[in-house]
């Protein structure tokens, strides 16, 4: 087996991670022999830490955070982090500006994309509008057609362009969670809990094509369903936000999200256990300066990447009143009843 094989490395940081659970140490142990190891962190916002209110100056609208997962597992395992994940970046976005990151020493690769090539935001946005004013069902089927129809050949095309040019890497495939727990505590949305089931149903559907994709390529697949029930939108704790000022942040992994949710499920897959220790975090706080330098130089490619926004519900909007008036429904007296 070669030395740099996938396989080779699973099977040393599974033996060092049981190691590490019986109290053993081995002399140049996970952290010596990881430092300074290639880590290529891709994908879109769930990687790049929208939701964290915390972002690094790099000149892009990406909102890449130093509390997002690849960040605090760089800081745990000493990685050299190539943090090319950006907000909005679907897998054309993945493979066009993102890829060029990879190379023969690449040994770490995280990658979670998919949610934007099926209108995730906007998706959110229909279903948010009061159910006499939506289409949620027609916009959740528009986006189970595209994840059951055309992501999947995406996913396997990009996937297979990430093995051939970082073929010594660890790959890991990253998953989205249900973001909702079954009512909306939220002052101006209006999910209904039949569309809230709805809307996990989808986030699964898309986890089960990720999976398959991720398999057929050798690749890991860190799946965040569990870790995330019991802290959706409206839980307590929530690791998920909301709608949020700004409203970029809403319905994505908040700080807890990234370091008690996503860094401990995808630190797993890769082989070791992750804890967001306070020193940690101050760790993961002071790589900022050096990944906004980093990244900078890529702004020009970046900036080809649209952010995908949810909207807030617009009550007033000429769509709205039209509906209203199909319902007869007295808008003004319906926004002072329910707001």
């Amino acid at each position: 087996m070669h030395q740099n094989s996938p396989a080779l490395r699973r099977a040393c940081a599974a033996l060092l991670t049981v190691a590490a659970t019986l109290g053993v140490t081995f002399a140049g142990g996970p952290a010596a022999h990881a430092a300074g190891e290639s880590y290529v962190a891709l994908g879109d916002s769930y990687s790049s830490g929208v939701g964290t209110r915390s972002y690094i100056d790099d000149g892009t609208s990406c909102q890449r955070s130093t509390l997002a997962y690849p960040s605090l597992i760089a800081a745990q395992r000493g990685y050299a982090l190539d943090f090319r994940a950006c907000s909005g970046a679907t897998v054309a976005d993945v493979t066009n500006s993102q890829l060029g990151a990879l190379n023969g020493g690449t040994s770490f690769v995280t990658i979670s994309v998919g949610g934007n090539d099926a209108g995730f935001a906007d998706v959110l946005t229909e279903c948010a509008l009061p159910g006499w004013a939506s289409d949620c069902n027609g916009a959740i089927d528009g986006a189970q057609s595209i994840i059951n129809g055309s992501l999947p050949a995406r996913l396997d095309s990009l996937y297979g362009s990430i093995g051939a040019l970082a073929p010594s890497a660890q790959v890991v495939v990253v998953g989205y969670p249900r973001i909702f727990m079954g009512e909306d505590c939220n002052a101006f949305t209006w999910f209904s809990p039949a569309e809230e089931s709805r809307l996990n149903q989808t986030a699964d559907l898309l986890n089960g094509k990720l999976a398959s994709v991720a398999a057929a390529h050798g690749f890991g697949f860190a799946n965040p369903t569990s870790a995330f029930i019991g802290h959706a939108v409206c839980d307590n704790p929530e690791w998920l936000n909301g709608l949020s000022n700004p409203i970029s942040d809403s319905y994505h992994p908040n700080q807890a999200g990234h370091a008690s949710g996503y860094a401990p499920v995808v630190g797993g897959v890769l082989g070791f256990a992750f804890n967001a220790s306070p020193a940690l975090l101050r760790a993961a706080r002071a790589q900022g300066a050096e990944l906004a330098a980093q990244q900078r130089k890529y702004a020009g490619l970046d900036r080809s990447i649209e952010p995908e926004r949810f909207l807030a519900p617009d009550l007033h909007s000429r769509a709205v009143r039209q509906a209203a008036r199909a319902h007869g429904i007295n808008l003004e007296r319906w926004i002072a009843a329910h707001t």
